[in-house]
């Protein structure tokens, strides 16, 4: 016993408790507080229990802890006769029934937390089968059912997924990833910034954007009610309808109150309970058994993984990324085009304005853009053969810089050789020599040969660009080809994209649309649940008045004496008269407290004179010693006087 108690007060020592007590102090604790303590542990297993237990009747605390403990498992010790004085020494408080409990609840506290949460979703109520006979109530009742299973995969699911775990480095995936569209998002922010102040009277049509949008989504709002009053009227509907027939299949039942009417709505009934049991069941359950062999099919399929599910996200987070970006570009696009036709607005007005300026129409017209069309043609042809000039004038002068390079080499070598024989500058004096000996006769043969150097420079030019061009016409037109198959590419490409941007608006509305149907049967559901669990309270309370009615009236009619005295009348009997005796005894010290009230005030005021005058002859004395010591003082000072 003395272990199990320090192991309870250690316990309330750590956290959440910090009780700080020790084995004296929580020995000594009264019923009451031993009781509190008792609640505030079941209330950390059940949020729930948080309750001031003076605030409460016993029977109530009595009848909530031993729920709980129902729920929790909890098996006292002993036989079914020490129930009875388990549920006795739970009411009063008593130390061999609490101190078991309090050390059974913490030594597993966080596996009865977790029973505890489960135990609000995965009890199962059990109906009557005369309610369940009422259609409402048989739907609901297996609507729950069916939640409950719900509930069950969900829990197991997510009990998975905790005891999986995810990697940092996912993590840390993602958070780049999360950045990078914040970035992204603050610059797409500044760009329309800018783009806005440029615009006049932008803090206006902001103002106005914002409450279009603050409207819009009043507007879903107010569609998403509308849509949730029209379910609500719709069951209303159905259940007034059919409280409607009951009425009428009562009151025909009660106007027709015949044996033979009778037997022949028996015969009905039980016609029709054959056809259920024999034909329409029979069916049910071949269709739940078919759903049920698709389900484990479907079950049988390998589960979609963490990385399948990043990939996905990536996927599509990459695709909300394309598509807001091409969103950006079809809005700059719009505002291109509503500038050029405010442009061609403005320029035909100014068309209109000019005296004497003639439109063209009709066939002029057709005549003009024809005209037009064959110049841009041979506008195309030639800057076609310029930018194959020019690509051509590239590759020269490409040329001409590798053989500039070449040549310097060339020089550097050179340059090296001769330092190496010891002739540095040979070559450089050599080429001045043949550089001025070559000026001399260029100057000496320069009229004759300038005609002849010319047209041969022009033969060789010729020669190398028609040679040039035919090198260079199969790579041209190789270009001609890959540029129209790029062409056609884009155009694919823009249909497929076109394609999948419809697709995905597609998806999107009935995405939204599945949500807002999803949203409304939870709602419903919920709905559903908070009614049977009111009729299930109110259901368990009227067993337990029952019960206790019925234990009561086994009490009154039997003839032991010992079980009457067990009585609820006999215990309330008992405590009122403890109560009057008690009453009794604290009238009686009231009426001696009076009674002997005055004498012993005068006494007090006696007591409190005689320490004033006791204060009075202290101060008197302490002030004669002061004197005396004073004078003492002063004789002595004559003294000295005296003697000098």
């Amino acid at each position: 016993m003395s272990d199990q108690i320090k192991f309870i007060v250690d316990n309330l020592n750590k956290e959440p408790f910090k009780k700080n007590y020790n084995l004296i102090t929580f020995d000594s604790l009264e019923p009451m507080q031993l009781l509190q303590v008792l609640n505030d542990v079941l209330a950390e297993i059940d949020p729930k229990q948080v309750v001031d237990i003076r605030e409460e009747m016993p029977e109530q605390t009595a009848k909530r802890m031993l729920s709980l403990l129902g729920i929790l498992k909890y098996k006292p010790p002993g036989n079914a006769t020490d129930m009875s004085t388990f549920r006795q020494g739970l009411v009063i408080g008593s130390k061999p029934v609490v101190y078991p409990v309090l050390h059974w609840l913490l030594q597993r506290t966080n596996e009865l937390k977790k029973r505890a949460y489960l135990a609000r979703f995965l009890i199962k109520l059990e109906v009557p089968s005369e309610f369940l006979q009422d259609e409402i109530v048989a739907d609901t009742s297996k609507q729950y059912e069916e939640l409950m299973e719900v509930f069950k995969t969900l829990h197991k699911e997510c009990e998975q997924l905790k005891t999986s775990g995810f990697s940092t480095a996912e993590i840390r995936r993602d958070i780049s990833a999360m950045e990078e569209e914040k970035d992204q998002l603050i610059k797409r922010v500044e760009r329309l910034k800018k783009r806005v102040e440029t615009v006049p009277n932008h803090q206006q049509m902001l103002k106005i954007a914002r409450q279009l949008r603050v409207e819009k989504e009043r507007e879903e709002c107010l569609a998403q009610h509308k849509q949730e009053q029209k379910n609500q009227l719709f069951h209303a509907v159905q259940r007034l309808q059919r409280a409607q027939n009951q009425l009428k299949s009562m009151r025909h039942a009660a106007a027709d109150a015949k044996p033979e009417s009778l037997m022949k709505r028996l015969e009905e009934e039980i016609k029709f309970n054959s056809y259920i049991v024999t034909e329409k069941l029979p069916k049910e359950l071949e269709n739940k058994k078919k759903e049920l062999h698709f389900l484990q099919k479907v079950v049988s399929e390998p589960a979609m993984g963490h990385a399948d599910l990043l990939e996905l996200e990536s996927k599509a987070s990459i695709i909300s990324r394309k598509k807001e970006g091409k969103a950006e570009e079809l809005q700059e696009t719009k505002e291109k085009l509503a500038n050029l036709e405010r442009e061609v607005s403005v320029k035909r007005n100014q068309i209109r304005e000019f005296d004497g300026a003639e439109v063209l129409k009709g066939d002029e017209f057709k005549r003009y853009v024809s005209k037009l069309r064959s110049k841009s043609t041979v506008f195309k042809k030639k800057h076609q053969i310029i930018a194959e000039f020019k690509a051509e004038f590239g590759l020269l002068q490409r040329t001409e810089e590798l053989l500039k390079q070449r040549h310097e080499n060339i020089q550097h070598q050179l340059q090296a050789m001769e330092e190496k024989k010891g002739v540095s500058g040979y070559s450089y004096t050599q080429e001045e020599l043949e550089r001025v000996s070559a000026l001399k006769s260029e100057v000496d043969e320069l009229k004759g040969r300038t005609l002849d150097d010319m047209s041969e420079m022009v033969k060789k030019l010729n020669s190398l660009v028609s040679e040039k061009k035919s090198a260079l016409a199969p790579v041209i037109k190789e270009l001609r080809q890959l540029r129209q198959k790029c062409q056609e590419l884009t155009q694919e490409c823009d249909e497929k994209k076109s394609q999948y941007d419809s697709c995905a608006a597609g998806l999107e509305s009935s995405r939204s649309k599945l949500e807002q149907e999803v949203r409304g049967l939870r709602e419903e559901c919920l709905q559903e649940e908070s009614k049977y669990h009111y009729t299930n309270c109110m259901i368990k309370n009227l067993e337990v008045q029952l019960h206790r009615a019925t234990e009561e009236m086994k009490t009154y009619v039997s003839s032991d004496q010992q079980e009457k005295r067990k009585a609820i009348r006999e215990q309330y009997t008992k405590n009122i008269a403890e109560q009057e005796n008690l009453g009794k005894k604290l009238r009686e010290k009231q009426k001696a407290v009076r009674e002997s009230h005055g004498p012993n005030m005068k006494q007090a005021k006696m007591w409190r004179d005689l320490e004033k005058l006791m204060e009075c002859k202290r101060q008197c004395f302490l002030k004669q010693q002061s004197q005396a010591s004073v004078g003492q003082v002063i004789q002595e000072g004559g003294e000295d006087r005296l003697i000098l």
